[in-house]
């Protein structure tokens, strides 16, 4: 609060009763310019651009390859018990 107030300014508050502090500090506030305080301004985010699209490496989901994992353990397994 010394950024806002000198020191003279709150000792004289120390006599002042609580209804009056309240009003005063009401009134200070109005005129605070509170851009002053504020911190740096964030800018957009910038937009990451696509990866080129390549056929030799076409995108396969996790899900799917899991998928093809799991069925192939079972084919593994329906053989080895047909033997």
């Amino acid at each position: 609060m010394m950024i806002a107030l000198p020191d003279v300014e709150w000792e004289r508050l120390g006599e002042v009763s609580l209804t009056e502090f309240s009003q005063l500090l009401q009134d200070w506030a109005r005129f605070v310019n509170l851009s002053a305080f504020t911190s740096s301004s964030r800018k957009p985010k910038e937009k990451k651009p696509k990866p080129p699209y390549d056929p030799k490496h076409p995108h396969v989901s996790t899900a799917r390859l899991l998928e093809e994992k799991k069925s192939k353990s079972k084919n593994k397994s329906k053989k080895t018990s047909q033997k």
